[in-house]
């Protein structure tokens, strides 16, 4: 295989455009979804839009990934490129760090500030003209208006499924640091297995979550109509869910090309970057889980 010495300057591309297509379509799709659901309107395009969408961004996963691994099996990337992919996805990780931020940023101005304020604490602050009988609790059970914003009738216990998520969560991690381990060694059955035990912990997370949801939705009265707690629980566990399906996809394709013999023990990026985006999916939970469920 031809070693490029110089700097590789990637050809023109497609793919950015066709992202920010995908992405368009699948934000304003998810925005009909959301907005049915308040002004009874039907939803049956909003979920044609968020397909569409999800379909594009499928579309432009395969064939830009499908184009680095071309471009590196062809021996194209040098020492700098590498340097180049490896600043690209901490700046990339980075946003994501900045991204989460911002709603932790909003759950705690919400609880420590916000509720407060309406309840009439505060220097000189007073809720008589508002809501004169507002307690500021944590969870939100009974809103400033109930009438308009209907409280949940309980909260999800941290200790059951929560729990189970994050163990899931923390072990996905150790295994995935194994195979990282064995992949320097270049052992590739035992780097296979342990990939793929992260990729089924990973799924079986996002199961048991999808039953938190429906269990919330149907018995515990807990929706994004709930008010400000209903809002900013559904935001933050759902963006780490959507993080987690995109981490785990991120991870079976890596699982695939290394079962093609894409990477070895010296040249596998790719594999790191995925581990990357997969450990900081895993400190947000635990982040969230305490946060969240506990606080």
């Amino acid at each position: 295989m031809a070693t490029q010495q110089s700097y590789y300057v990637p050809e023109q591309s497609k793919w950015p455009i066709v992202a920010t297509v995908g992405l368009t379509l699948f934000m304003v799709g998810l925005g009909n979804i959301l907005m049915a659901g308040q002004n009874d309107t039907d939803p049956t395009t909003g979920w044609w839009i968020f397909a569409l969408g999800f379909a594009v961004m499928v579309y432009m996963l395969f064939g830009w990934f499908s184009n680095v691994a071309s471009e590196s099996m062809s021996g194209l990337y040098s020492p700098q490129m590498d340097r180049s992919f490896r600043w690209g996805m901490s700046w990339f990780i980075f946003s994501e760090v900045m991204f989460f931020a911002a709603f932790f940023g909003a759950l705690f101005y919400a609880r420590f500030l916000a509720i407060p304020w309406l309840a009439g604490e505060g220097d000189g602050a007073s809720n008589d003209l508002l809501w004169p009988n507002f307690e500021a609790t944590w969870p939100l059970m009974v809103n400033p208006d109930p009438e308009a914003f209907p409280g949940p009738n309980a909260v999800i216990d941290p200790w059951h499924i929560p729990l189970i998520n994050t163990l899931l969560l923390l072990a996905s991690s150790v295994t995935l640091t194994i195979a990282h381990h064995q992949i320097k060694k270049d052992n590739r059955n035992q780097t296979t297995l342990w990939l793929a035990l992260t990729v089924v912990l990973g799924a079986i997370f996002m199961g048991f979550q999808i039953y938190e949801y429906q269990f919330a939705y149907e018995q515990l009265d807990l929706t994004l109509s709930s008010g400000i707690y209903g809002t900013t629980f559904f935001l933050l566990t759902g963006f780490h869910g959507l993080h987690v399906t995109l981490g785990g996809l991120i991870l079976t394709v890596i699982l695939i090309r290394y079962m093609k013999g894409h990477f070895d023990s010296k040249q596998h990026f790719g594999f790191e970057a995925a581990a990357w985006y997969w450990h900081f999916v895993d400190v947000v939970w635990v982040c969230l889980f305490v946060m969240v469920y506990v606080m």
